[in-house]
């Protein structure tokens, strides 16, 4: 985790220098306002630091009001910096044309002050939609049709959620948009693949109880994300089986007469004290083939030695980048596409993009969802 801190706040505040260096270029302000100015990205940088002392001195609204300011900073320079390196990319590409062949391109130039105020544009604009974006919580339906459902099972169905992150931001209010889906959907089963809570998860009065007034008539699952264990995997767990979660930790359990669910901790817990992995194959190897078989699993990655073994993998983590083009990052990590997508050898994976946010709390181009799939028969219903 300290490892992570370092390189997160190494390229978070080259982040803000960049965007100091910009500004004074842009506008040439005096030793004042540039003091001034540098007081607040400073601040800005530290900000989530800031939020958890807050909250471990027991002050939960200056909390929240500190993580609502710097996270929505935070989504608002991301969008901001992307469109202005795309401006300065499109400044030198200008420069090196118009000095190797010796152009006159002053008409398509764009002078400091606009590389700055287009980006401000952009990021503002952006981050108003995002805010929206993040609280429009869509259906996702998907059907999924094997030969190991009996015909007369009729259509089961399914509802995942992925990435909630409860805590300062995530509330009371976010929640119940969330379950009002999840009961439209009317589902036999609710699983949940990792972060059901956050960093910060003091004082989530009411919520487990929100989670107890659903009761699918084949329960509620969920298996572990890294954010269980960096909000302390005791606590994240107590708050799961108080909401009526069974915890999936290297093991599976018969659902029906012909499916199986199986869940595995996130890879998190290698480096945590408490609890240990079972291994993936190991698991899957214990299971009865012929029974239609749902892997949990937080992270979208596929183990080659599990191909064949599991039908279905559910996951989340990736938040199908939450802010674009933050998408194009996380690919280059876990190469999979939102959705669901054959895996090889008659297995398949659906990567949920989230239900809620982490950090920012905003998303664009990046909706949330609560997925509702339906598992039928080859045949008929």
């Amino acid at each position: 985790m300290s490892l992570f801190l370092f390189t997160f706040f190494l390229v978070y505040g080259g982040v803000h220098v960049y965007t100091f260096v910009k500004a004074r270029q842009a506008i040439g302000f005096g030793p004042l306002p540039g003091t001034l100015l540098a007081i607040f990205l400073v601040g800005m940088v530290i900000a989530p630091l800031l939020v958890r002392a807050i909250e471990r001195q027991g002050h939960e609204t200056a909390a929240r009001l500190m993580a609502y300011t710097g996270y929505s900073w935070m989504g608002f320079l991301f969008l901001f910096f992307s469109a202005a390196v795309a401006i300065d990319c499109y400044r030198l590409v200008l420069f090196l044309v118009a000095h190797v062949w010796h152009l006159d391109l002053g008409r398509l130039a764009v002078s400091p002050r606009a590389a700055l105020c287009l980006p401000l544009a952009w990021g503002v604009a952006t981050s108003l939609y995002g805010y929206f974006e993040a609280r429009d919580i869509r259906t996702d339906r998907v059907v999924v049709r094997s030969s190991k459902v009996p015909r007369e099972a009729g259509k089961l169905v399914i509802v995942q959620m992925s990435d909630v992150h409860l805590g300062l931001i995530v509330r009371e209010e976010r929640l119940a948009k969330m379950l009002a889906c999840v009961r439209a959907a009317s589902p036999d089963l609710l699983v949940v693949t990792g972060d059901l809570v956050d960093g910060q998860i003091n004082g989530l009065t009411g919520l487990a109880e929100q989670f107890r007034q659903i009761s699918p008539r084949f329960g509620k699952y969920a298996v572990t994300g890294n954010h269980e264990f960096y909000a302390g995997i005791g606590q994240a767990l107590a708050f799961e089986e108080r909401a009526g979660f069974t915890l999936l930790r290297g093991k599976a359990v018969p659902v029906t007469k012909y499916l199986t669910l199986a869940g595995i901790d996130d890879p998190t817990v290698s480096r945590s004290k408490r609890g240990s992995a079972s291994p993936e194959a190991q698991l899957l190897q214990s299971l009865p083939r012929d029974r239609f078989t749902i892997l949990l699993k937080h992270r979208p990655a596929v183990e080659k030695s599990s191909l064949g073994r599991f039908d279905l993998q559910l996951s989340g983590h990736v938040h199908k980048g939450q802010l674009f083009p933050f998408n194009l990052v996380t690919y280059l990590f876990y190469p999979v596409k939102a959705g669901l997508s054959g895996v090889g050898e008659g297995s398949s994976l659906y990567v949920s993009r989230g239900t809620g946010t982490w950090g920012p709390p905003l998303r664009f181009l990046a909706s949330p969802e609560v997925t509702v799939i339906e598992l039928l028969p080859t045949s008929g219903e």
